[in-house]
């Protein structure tokens, strides 16, 4: 009975991939969102050869055709996660640019990680499988912490939860959640692996309909009202990082932080009192010559 169940479930995420295809070509999200676009058709495609070889086909053709879907698909995802971080970061140019080069560094890593450890892998254990597996988890973490940074940071950026990038990642975050807990949980002895092999198809599906509901939405304009200052703030901060100013502008440029400073809180720099300001202190010779030019 659960095989039946994996099987109906395997077969229901293409099924809802086709609408949701539907969906975005109509909304012309496609454009919006390319890579998303290219990840689902992918899948549908994914599927349209895995399930003959599954159902007709030999073990080890069905192995190697998995794993290297498996490897696609990561990467699609991965990319998929940077694309929609330029989706949320579009208003905010210096950030997204700070966002673009913490991502290929990320992808390196990831790679390296994945080549030491497949390399390292003991006998009688696939290294393709131990690097997809390891670049898989990275993959999933960032995907979770990327939920995780929208929940919070929502209201700054201004991206309402009824967008279209916040449907992508709640999808991505939520089926990665659930692949992490029960990874955890199967490696702890908590649960088998016939629960874990119903439990990501289930997952999957779910997100899945999740994209398929956000797709069918309008979303609405982006809120860039002035409670978004914060965000305003880090990208002014960012930009004069990357523009250093030269040596002899450094006054100019720390006069103009102070007026920022001041005009942000309301308050405007008070003037010192006399009796606290103090003259330049001049040198021996100038000393003897303002005597010299008294005593005439």
């Amino acid at each position: 009975m659960n095989a039946k169940v994996q099987l109906a479930l395997w077969i229901a995420q293409p099924v809802l991939e086709l609408p949701l295809v539907g969906v975005m070509l109509w909304r012309k999200l496609h454009h919006k969102f390319p890579l998303f676009f290219s990840y689902i058709v992918f899948q549908i495609a994914n599927f349209a050869i895995l399930f003959p070889i599954h159902q007709y086909g030999g073990y080890d053709l069905y192995f190697y055709s998995y794993w290297i879907g498996a490897m696609v698909t990561l990467a699609l995802g991965f990319a998929v996660i940077h694309e929609v971080f330029l989706d949320v970061f579009r208003p905010y140019h210096t950030l997204k640019d700070l966002g673009t080069v913490l991502f290929k560094w990320a992808a390196l890593v990831m790679i390296f990680v994945a080549i030491v450890v497949a390399a390292s892998s003991p006998e009688g254990q696939s290294p393709l499988v131990q690097a997809v597996a390891t670049v898989q988890r990275c993959v999933k973490v960032i995907q979770c912490g990327l939920v995780l940074f929208l929940l919070f940071f929502s209201k700054y950026l201004g991206v309402s939860w009824r967008q279209h990038s916040f449907g992508i990642v709640l999808g991505f975050g939520s089926y990665a959640s659930v692949q992490l807990v029960g990874n955890a949980l199967y490696s702890g002895g908590q649960v088998n692996s016939r629960a874990t092999n119903f439990l990501y198809p289930a997952a999957y599906t779910c997100a899945v309909l999740t994209w398929v509901a956000y797709a069918a939405l309008k979303a609405p304009a982006r809120d860039m009202s002035a409670s978004l200052l914060a965000s305003q703030r880090w990208e002014q901060s960012l930009g004069d990082l990357q523009r250093p100013a030269a040596a002899g502008s450094l006054i100019p440029m720390f006069e103009g932080m102070v007026d920022r400073a001041f005009s942000r809180t309301g308050g405007e720099p008070e003037s010192e009192a006399p009796g606290r300001q103090f003259s330049t202190p001049k040198l021996p010779s100038q000393i003897a010559a303002s005597r010299a030019s008294s005593g005439r």
